[in-house]
Protein backbone atom coordinates (compact mmCIF):
# COMPACT_ATOMS: atom_id res chain seq x y z
CA UNK A 1 0.00 0.00 0.00
CA UNK A 2 1.30 3.29 -1.19
CA UNK A 3 1.88 6.10 1.50
CA UNK A 4 -0.78 8.97 1.21
CA UNK A 5 0.89 12.66 1.70
CA UNK A 6 -1.03 15.98 1.94
CA UNK A 7 -0.12 19.49 1.97
CA UNK A 8 -1.83 22.34 4.26
CA UNK A 9 -0.74 25.67 3.33
CA UNK A 10 -1.10 28.89 4.19
CA UNK A 11 0.40 31.91 5.45
CA UNK A 12 -0.08 31.11 9.36
CA UNK A 13 0.24 34.61 10.79
CA UNK A 14 -0.03 33.65 13.65
CA UNK A 15 -1.31 30.13 13.54
CA UNK A 16 -4.83 29.82 15.63
CA UNK A 17 -6.37 27.11 17.66
CA UNK A 18 -8.45 27.15 13.43
CA UNK A 19 -5.44 26.08 12.39
CA UNK A 20 -4.26 23.87 14.64
CA UNK A 21 -7.64 21.90 14.47
CA UNK A 22 -7.24 21.23 10.62
CA UNK A 23 -3.64 20.21 11.11
CA UNK A 24 -4.82 17.46 13.81
CA UNK A 25 -7.70 16.05 11.91
CA UNK A 26 -5.91 16.43 8.90
CA UNK A 27 -3.09 14.23 10.04
CA UNK A 28 -5.29 11.32 11.23
CA UNK A 29 -6.40 11.37 7.61
CA UNK A 30 -2.72 11.37 6.03
CA UNK A 31 0.70 8.98 6.14
CA UNK A 32 2.45 12.70 6.00
CA UNK A 33 1.07 15.85 6.23
CA UNK A 34 3.42 18.72 5.19
CA UNK A 35 1.72 22.52 6.89
CA UNK A 36 3.43 24.37 4.12
CA UNK A 37 4.54 27.97 5.48
CA UNK A 38 4.44 30.60 2.55
CA UNK A 39 6.66 33.07 2.56
CA UNK A 40 5.86 35.96 0.57
CA UNK A 41 8.17 38.87 0.71
CA UNK A 42 5.56 41.24 -0.72
CA UNK A 43 3.63 40.45 2.33
CA UNK A 44 3.81 42.43 5.26
CA UNK A 45 3.84 39.53 8.27
CA UNK A 46 4.13 40.22 12.07
CA UNK A 47 6.42 37.06 12.41
CA UNK A 48 8.67 36.19 9.60
CA UNK A 49 8.42 32.59 8.07
CA UNK A 50 10.58 30.82 10.33
CA UNK A 51 9.15 32.22 13.19
CA UNK A 52 6.05 30.61 11.64
CA UNK A 53 7.34 27.55 11.74
CA UNK A 54 8.96 27.41 14.68
CA UNK A 55 5.48 28.27 16.45
CA UNK A 56 3.58 25.63 14.38
CA UNK A 57 6.26 22.87 15.04
CA UNK A 58 6.15 23.86 18.67
CA UNK A 59 2.24 23.41 19.07
CA UNK A 60 2.01 20.11 17.04
CA UNK A 61 5.25 18.71 18.36
CA UNK A 62 2.69 15.57 19.39
CA UNK A 63 2.21 14.63 15.80
CA UNK A 64 4.72 12.53 14.64
CA UNK A 65 3.97 12.57 10.84
CA UNK A 66 3.20 16.19 10.65
CA UNK A 67 6.25 18.20 8.76
CA UNK A 68 6.54 22.10 8.87
CA UNK A 69 8.14 23.72 5.63
CA UNK A 70 8.66 27.27 4.37
CA UNK A 71 7.85 27.07 0.55
CA UNK A 72 7.73 30.28 -1.45
CA UNK A 73 5.89 29.86 -4.93
CA UNK A 74 2.89 27.77 -5.80
CA UNK A 75 1.09 25.50 -3.40
CA UNK A 76 1.10 22.70 -6.47
CA UNK A 77 4.31 22.80 -7.13
CA UNK A 78 5.42 22.10 -3.25
CA UNK A 79 2.68 19.42 -3.41
CA UNK A 80 4.48 17.72 -6.21
CA UNK A 81 7.94 18.47 -4.40
CA UNK A 82 6.75 16.37 -1.68
CA UNK A 83 5.27 13.67 -3.42
CA UNK A 84 2.06 14.83 -2.21
CA UNK A 85 -1.88 13.85 -3.98
CA UNK A 86 -3.66 16.14 -1.37
CA UNK A 87 -3.66 19.92 -0.86
CA UNK A 88 -6.04 20.80 2.68
CA UNK A 89 -8.04 23.72 2.27
CA UNK A 90 -10.02 24.71 5.81
CA UNK A 91 -12.81 26.82 5.21
CA UNK A 92 -15.05 28.37 7.85
CA UNK A 93 -17.53 30.27 5.77
CA UNK A 94 -19.17 30.26 2.12
CA UNK A 95 -17.16 33.06 0.94
CA UNK A 96 -14.03 31.25 1.87
CA UNK A 97 -15.35 27.96 0.12
CA UNK A 98 -15.75 30.15 -3.42
CA UNK A 99 -12.42 31.37 -3.03
CA UNK A 100 -10.87 28.38 -2.27
CA UNK A 101 -13.03 26.71 -4.82
CA UNK A 102 -11.50 28.88 -7.50
CA UNK A 103 -7.99 28.28 -6.21
CA UNK A 104 -8.21 24.51 -6.52
CA UNK A 105 -10.24 24.34 -9.97
CA UNK A 106 -6.59 26.58 -10.98
CA UNK A 107 -4.10 23.86 -8.91
CA UNK A 108 -6.35 21.18 -11.10
CA UNK A 109 -5.13 22.49 -14.39
CA UNK A 110 -1.62 23.32 -13.28
CA UNK A 111 -1.37 19.59 -11.53
CA UNK A 112 -4.82 17.40 -12.87
CA UNK A 113 -3.16 14.73 -10.15
CA UNK A 114 -2.99 16.90 -6.99
CA UNK A 115 -6.98 17.12 -5.64
CA UNK A 116 -8.29 19.57 -3.18
CA UNK A 117 -9.95 18.28 0.22
CA UNK A 118 -11.90 20.98 1.85
CA UNK A 119 -12.23 20.67 5.48
CA UNK A 120 -15.09 22.46 7.53
CA UNK A 121 -14.27 24.68 10.41
CA UNK A 122 -15.54 23.22 13.46
CA UNK A 123 -18.36 26.03 14.80
CA UNK A 124 -16.12 27.47 18.17
CA UNK A 125 -13.51 28.02 15.62
CA UNK A 126 -15.50 29.69 12.70
CA UNK A 127 -14.95 33.54 13.71
CA UNK A 128 -11.12 32.73 14.19
CA UNK A 129 -9.10 34.79 11.57
CA UNK A 130 -4.94 35.41 11.85
CA UNK A 131 -5.79 39.03 10.65
CA UNK A 132 -8.49 39.53 13.93
CA UNK A 133 -6.18 37.54 16.10
CA UNK A 134 -3.60 40.39 15.12
CA UNK A 135 -6.34 43.01 15.34
CA UNK A 136 -7.02 42.05 19.27
CA UNK A 137 -3.49 41.59 20.04
CA UNK A 138 -3.14 45.36 18.76
CA UNK A 139 -5.36 46.85 20.82
CA UNK A 140 -4.48 44.57 23.96
CA UNK A 141 -7.80 41.71 24.04
CA UNK A 142 -7.00 38.82 25.40
CA UNK A 143 -6.32 35.94 22.90
CA UNK A 144 -5.39 33.24 25.06
CA UNK A 145 -8.44 30.92 24.32
CA UNK A 146 -8.31 30.89 20.32
CA UNK A 147 -4.50 30.29 19.61
CA UNK A 148 -2.05 27.95 21.34
CA UNK A 149 -0.17 28.72 24.57
CA UNK A 150 3.48 29.31 23.04
CA UNK A 151 1.62 31.75 20.21
CA UNK A 152 0.12 33.56 22.52
CA UNK A 153 3.66 34.22 24.51
CA UNK A 154 4.82 35.24 21.35
CA UNK A 155 2.23 37.78 20.39
CA UNK A 156 2.24 39.24 23.75
CA UNK A 157 6.29 39.63 23.33
CA UNK A 158 5.81 41.81 20.30
CA UNK A 159 2.88 43.43 21.37
CA UNK A 160 5.23 45.03 24.79
CA UNK A 161 8.18 45.77 21.78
Amino acid sequence: MSKLTAVFPGSFDPVTNGHIDVIRRASKLFDTLYVAVGDNINKKTLFTANERKLLIEEAVKDLENVKVEVFSGLTVSFAEEKGAKVIIKGVRSSEDYNYEYEMAETNSHISPDIETLFMPSRPEYFFVRSSTVKEMVKFKADVSDIVPENVNRALLAVSDG
